[in-house]
Protein backbone atom coordinates (compact mmCIF):
# COMPACT_ATOMS: atom_id res chain seq x y z
CA UNK A 1 0.00 0.00 0.00
CA UNK A 2 1.48 3.56 -0.71
CA UNK A 3 1.63 5.81 1.57
CA UNK A 4 0.63 9.56 0.64
CA UNK A 5 2.82 12.12 2.21
CA UNK A 6 0.68 15.25 0.88
CA UNK A 7 -1.14 16.27 3.91
CA UNK A 8 -4.75 18.27 4.02
CA UNK A 9 -3.95 21.05 7.03
CA UNK A 10 -7.07 21.89 8.95
CA UNK A 11 -7.06 25.26 11.37
CA UNK A 12 -4.55 27.48 11.74
CA UNK A 13 -3.54 30.08 8.95
CA UNK A 14 -3.07 27.59 6.31
CA UNK A 15 -6.44 25.48 6.96
CA UNK A 16 -7.81 23.70 3.80
CA UNK A 17 -4.44 24.12 2.01
CA UNK A 18 -1.85 21.11 1.37
CA UNK A 19 1.69 20.12 2.39
CA UNK A 20 4.07 17.33 1.60
CA UNK A 21 4.86 16.17 5.02
CA UNK A 22 7.00 13.17 4.12
CA UNK A 23 5.09 11.18 7.07
CA UNK A 24 6.47 13.24 9.77
CA UNK A 25 4.05 13.35 13.02
CA UNK A 26 4.76 16.93 13.36
CA UNK A 27 5.03 19.59 11.06
CA UNK A 28 6.43 22.97 11.66
CA UNK A 29 5.71 25.53 8.85
CA UNK A 30 7.44 28.84 9.19
CA UNK A 31 5.16 32.06 8.73
CA UNK A 32 5.91 35.90 9.12
CA UNK A 33 8.93 34.76 11.76
CA UNK A 34 6.56 32.50 14.12
CA UNK A 35 6.62 28.52 13.48
CA UNK A 36 2.74 26.78 13.30
CA UNK A 37 2.71 23.47 14.05
CA UNK A 38 0.55 20.78 12.95
CA UNK A 39 -0.10 17.59 13.97
CA UNK A 40 -0.82 14.54 12.38
CA UNK A 41 -4.26 12.99 12.46
CA UNK A 42 -5.71 9.11 12.42
CA UNK A 43 -7.96 10.07 9.78
CA UNK A 44 -7.36 10.94 6.04
CA UNK A 45 -9.03 13.13 3.34
CA UNK A 46 -11.28 12.10 0.68
CA UNK A 47 -8.15 11.89 -1.42
CA UNK A 48 -6.31 9.21 1.12
CA UNK A 49 -4.04 11.49 2.58
CA UNK A 50 -3.86 12.26 5.96
CA UNK A 51 -5.55 15.30 7.93
CA UNK A 52 -2.96 16.99 10.50
CA UNK A 53 -4.98 19.29 13.08
CA UNK A 54 -3.20 23.05 13.93
CA UNK A 55 -1.50 22.69 17.39
CA UNK A 56 -0.70 26.22 17.33
CA UNK A 57 2.11 29.01 17.30
CA UNK A 58 5.59 29.22 18.30
CA UNK A 59 8.42 31.77 18.60
CA UNK A 60 11.48 29.74 17.13
CA UNK A 61 13.41 30.47 19.70
CA UNK A 62 11.05 29.25 22.83
CA UNK A 63 9.56 31.67 25.33
CA UNK A 64 9.58 35.23 24.65
CA UNK A 65 11.30 37.90 27.12
CA UNK A 66 8.84 39.07 29.78
CA UNK A 67 6.37 36.42 29.18
CA UNK A 68 8.41 33.64 30.00
CA UNK A 69 12.29 32.61 30.91
CA UNK A 70 12.96 32.05 26.92
CA UNK A 71 16.14 30.08 28.54
CA UNK A 72 14.11 27.50 30.30
CA UNK A 73 11.76 26.83 27.57
CA UNK A 74 12.18 24.22 24.76
CA UNK A 75 12.92 25.39 21.52
CA UNK A 76 11.00 24.32 18.24
CA UNK A 77 12.53 20.80 16.83
CA UNK A 78 12.86 22.65 13.38
CA UNK A 79 13.89 25.50 15.03
CA UNK A 80 16.92 24.03 16.95
CA UNK A 81 18.37 21.88 14.04
CA UNK A 82 18.49 24.81 11.89
CA UNK A 83 20.05 26.54 14.69
CA UNK A 84 18.22 29.13 15.72
CA UNK A 85 17.27 29.28 20.12
CA UNK A 86 19.38 30.04 23.19
CA UNK A 87 20.46 27.59 25.43
CA UNK A 88 18.46 24.48 27.23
Amino acid sequence: METKSTAHLIGGPRDGSTHDTGGDALVEIEIDGMMHRYIRTTKHHDDGGPLYNYDGMVAPDGGEPGVEDPAARVVSPRADAEGHGGSH
